[in-house]
C-alpha cells in the first residue's frame, strides 16, 4: 500500500515548530488588543463571488490561483485566498458597521494554487487587521504604527523597510489607466506574455513584472503618483507628515501597486532582503469602495495582512532560541500511575514550572539517563519506600550533591527556592 504524503505545498506544522507559532500568536493577540482590535474568526470556504467581486476577475488570484469547486447543490465555492473579502462579507452580514470605527483582526490558513517555493506555499497562514468607517489619514498611520511596533518588539525593525505609495481615487485611476495604456501600446510586442494579457485587462499590474525587458519599459512609464487628484494628494501628504512626526522611516515607491483590484489611496509594504525573492512580509492599504461593492453601505476601509510563515522564517534567522528544558524530571519504580499523580500535584502547586515525566519506564538507570539527556536540573525519584512514607528523593543533576529526601508537602517550596536562586 502506498504511503500517503501531504499535498504539495501544504505542510504539517510539527511539534518542534508549534512553540514558535504559539509564541508569535500570543504576541500578535496582545499587540492587537493594545490597539483596541477585536478578533474575528471566519470560515475557510466562501461562495466564489465573495472573492471574484472583491479581488477582481482579471487578477492572477482569481484567474490562476483559487481553489474553486462545485458542492453537491451546484454552488460554486472557493477556499479563501485572502482574508479581507471574507471579513467584509461578515461585517455586512452581521450588521457590524454602526457606529463607524470597527477594528477587527484575524488569523488562519489561506489557499492559492501557486508553484511552491520558500515563502510561498499553497496553504499558508496570515495575520490580518481591518478598520471600517474611518477615512482620515491618521487611521492609515496608526495601522502602520502598529506594524512598526511589532517589528520593534520582535527585534526585526532593522531588517525591514517600509515602502508606501498612493493609488488615488477611482477617477484618478481611470485617467491614469488610459495614459498608461497609450504609453505601452507601442511597446506591446516587447512585453512578456503575462504583461501583454494584463495590458488589456489590468495594466497597473505590469509594474509587478519581474521580466527584465518589461521592467526596462516600465522604468520610463508615466507614474500614478504624478496623476493624483487633489483629495488623494492631500491625503497622502498628510500620511507622510504623520509618519515623519512619529519617526517612522519610509520610502515612497511610485511603482508600488497591490495585486488586488479593491485598493485605493494609501498602499504599503514591509519588505526584507533576507528571504530571497519572497521579500514582502506585510502588505496592505485602503479599499474605500469595497464594502459598497460587496453589497454594504458606502463606508471606507483599510487593512493589512502579513505572512506568518515568512515572519517566522525571518525570526528563525534572527533568533535561534531553543525550547526550554524541563526544570524537573520524574522517574519511578512504582508504575506510572503514582508518578503521574505526583507530577500533576507539582504542576498545580507551581504552574510555571516545566515538568518532565519519564513515560517509557524500565530500570532506574535507564530512566536517569533520559533525565540527564533532558537537561533538567533535578530528578525526582519515587520508589516503594517514598510512596509508603510520602517523600520524594531529589537528585541535583547539575552538581555532585548527594540526593536527599523531602516530604511531599515541602517539595514545591524547595524547588521554587532552588530554581529562583539558580536563575539569580
Amino acid at each position: 500500500m502506498t504511503q500517503r504524503q501531504s499535498i504539495r505545498g501544504m505542510h504539517d506544522i510539527l511539534p518542534e515548530a508549534t512553540k514558535d507559532w504559539q509564541r508569535l500568536e500570543r504576541q500578535m493577540a496582545s499587540l492587537f488588543a493594545r490597539y483596541q482590535f477585536k478578533e474575528i474568526r471566519l470560515p475557510i470556504v466562501e461562495h466564489t463571488d465573495v472573492f471574484t467581486r472583491a479581488i477582481g476577475q482579471t487578477t492572477d488570484v482569481v484567474e490562476k490561483e483559487m481553489y474553486t469547486f462545485e458542492d453537491r447543490n451546484g454552488d460554486s465555492l472557493s477556499l479563501r485566498p485572502e482574508g479581507t473579502a471574507g471579513v467584509v462579507r461578515s461585517v455586512i452580514q452581521h450588521g457590524l458597521l454602526n457606529p463607524p470605527g470597527l477594528k477587527v483582526w484575524y488569523q488562519g490558513p489561506m489557499f492559492r494554487h501557486e508553484r511552491p517555493q520558500r515563502g510561498r506555499q499553497r496553504q499558508f497562514h496570515q495575520f490580518g487587521a481591518e478598520v471600517f468607517g474611518l477615512a482620515e489619514a491618521g487611521v492609515d498611520v496608526e495601522l502602520i504604527a502598529l506594524v512598526d511596533r511589532l517589528w520593534h518588539e520582535l527585534g526585526l525593525r532593522d531588517d525591514l523597510r517600509l515602502e508606501i505609495n498612493s493609488l488615488g481615487d477611482p477617477e484618478d485611476r481611470q485617467r491614469y489607466r488610459q495614459e498608461l495604456v497609450e504609453y505601452l501600446m507601442p511597446h506591446e510586442q516587447e512585453l512578456d506574455e503575462d504583461s501583454k494579457r494584463r495590458l488589456h485587462t489590468n495594466p497597473l499590474r505590469i509594474f509587478d513584472s519581474k521580466v527584465e525587458t518589461t521592467q526596462a519599459i516600465m522604468a520610463h512609464a508615466p507614474r500614478f503618483f504624478d496623476h493624483l487628484g487633489e483629495p488623494a494628494r492631500v491625503h497622502f501628504e498628510t500620511v507622510c507628515e504623520l509618519l515623519d512626526q512619529l519617526g517612522i522611516e519610509y520610502t515612497i515607491n511610485t511603482g508600488l501597486v497591490r495585486g488586488l483590484d479593491y485598493y485605493c489611496r494609501t498602499v504599503f509594504e514591509w519588505v526584507t532582503d533576507r528571504l530571497g525573492a519572497q521579500g514582502t512580509v506585510c502588505a496592505g492599504g485602503r479599499y474605500d469602495g469595497l464594502v459598497a461593492m460587496a453589497g454594504g453601505k458606502d463606508v471606507p476601509g483599510i487593512g493589512f495582512a502579513m505572512g506568518a510563515e515568512r515572519l517566522l522564517d525571518l525570526l528563525s534567522t534572527k533568533n535561534d532560541e531553543s525550547e526550554a528544558p524541563p526544570s524537573v524530571y520524574w522517574v519511578g519504580a512504582v508504575g506510572i500511575g503514582p508518578v503521574l499523580q505526583k507530577a500533576e500535584a507539582l504542576r498545580t502547586a507551581l504552574p510555571s514550572l516545566v515538568v518532565g515525566v519519564d513515560l517509557v519506564g524500565g530500570s532506574l538507570k535507564s530512566q536517569f539517563k533520559r533525565a540527564d539527556r533532558s537537561q533538567a536540573r533535578f530528578a525526582l525519584v519515587v520508589g516503594e519506600t517514598e510512596l509508603a512514607d510520602g517523600t520524594v528523593q531529589v537528585k541535583d543533576l547539575r552538581s555532585k550533591q548527594e540526593q536527599h529526601h523531602l516530604k511531599q508537602e515541602d517539595l514545591a517550596q524547595y524547588l521554587a527556592e532552588q530554581l529562583i536562586e539558580s536563575k539569580e
